[in-house]
């Protein structure tokens, strides 16, 4: 994305570095439900009165706005982690840096290749990258892009200091991860959107939230601010949760699993985490589709939703 890159010992860790940044007694403006990660740590932070936490619901660009004024941090997710919802990123951080605030996007979603959070005014862009980068579910890292050698020195003084060092093969992981990157993305951006085309006809399923559908409430703002859509795909279905259960389980190419952004499709119900916000629908699947052939996942998932939807 430009500037420096600070690569940390896992994506929590990342996100903790840019939180660290923020002093005791400080105020933090987040949306009400990001990454389950974030909003734990967010959350414990807020109960040691180490920090202050406006959450501002989503996709409220003018409540962000306004929570801005007075804030240290603006902590944006776009889209949003299961609920696929997008943040004006360039709006909101212009508005934030006017007030004096720092602003990260956790762009683990999108990429770098599909969305640039600095280019759009952020000071931090971070992501998981045991998802896309990594690419194969067997990495544990993350990383902070800035474009300031002063939040860079920041960033890896407290790498160093709270141990976040990356080892030696997680280094390499990373670096054979990136080689493919581009193509395991574009392939599984491309299928994502084929697929939930199709499930957003299936008479199981009741909505499907991909920011690359027309039909997406902020498809204009996806088309604006994002290369294509991502490859990753949430969608309720129309029986309920015991149903989206049973469609998790009884797939079989596509992993039920937690992890995403691998070249193996996965898929999980995402309300049986406790830790997942009330908000998040209980029937409501996600899906992070990677790069096998289309006709495959979708004979496979189709079978599942055609049996228990």
């Amino acid at each position: 994305e430009g500037g420096d890159s600070i690569v940390f010992g896992s994506g929590i860790a990342a996100i903790n570095a840019v939180l660290d940044l923020v002093p005791r007694g400080g105020t933090v403006v987040a949306p009400d439900h990001p990454y389950s990660g974030t909003a734990a740590r967010l959350a414990e932070l807020e109960a040691a009165g180490h920090v202050r936490v406006v959450r501002v619901p989503m996709p409220a660009t003018d409540q962000l706005i306004d929570a801005a004024a007075g804030a240290n941090l603006v902590w944006l997710e776009s889209p949003t982690n299961p609920l696929m919802e997008l943040c004006e990123l360039r709006m909101v951080s212009e508005a934030a840096r006017s007030a004096g605030a720092l602003v990260a996007v956790d762009n683990t979603f999108a990429t770098a290749l599909a969305q640039r959070p600095l280019d759009l005014g952020a000071h931090f862009s971070v992501q998981s990258a045991t998802k896309y980068i990594g690419g194969h579910s067997d990495l544990l890292l993350g990383t902070v892009c800035v474009r300031s050698s002063e939040h860079a020195d920041a960033l890896r003084r407290r790498r160093a200091l709270l141990g976040a060092v990356p080892g030696a093969l997680e280094s390499w992981l990373a670096l054979r991860g990136l080689r493919t990157m581009a193509l395991r993305v574009d392939r599984s951006a491309t299928t994502a959107r084929e697929l939930a085309t199709r499930l957003s006809t299936h008479p199981n399923v009741k909505a499907v939230l991909y920011p690359g559908l027309p039909s997406h409430p902020q498809a204009d703002l996806a088309a604006a601010q994002m290369a294509n859509g991502g490859s990753v795909v949430s969608f309720r279905v129309a029986a309920g949760a015991d149903a989206a259960q049973r469609v998790c389980e009884s797939v079989t190419l596509i992993n039920h699993m937690t992890s995403l952004g691998g070249v193996e499709t996965t898929m999980e119900r995402r309300a049986r985490h406790a830790l997942e916000h009330v908000d998040v629908p209980q029937d409501l699947i996600r899906l992070s589709v990677g790069i096998e052939h289309l006709e495959d996942l979708w004979r496979d998932l189709s079978a599942a939703l055609s049996q228990h939807g």
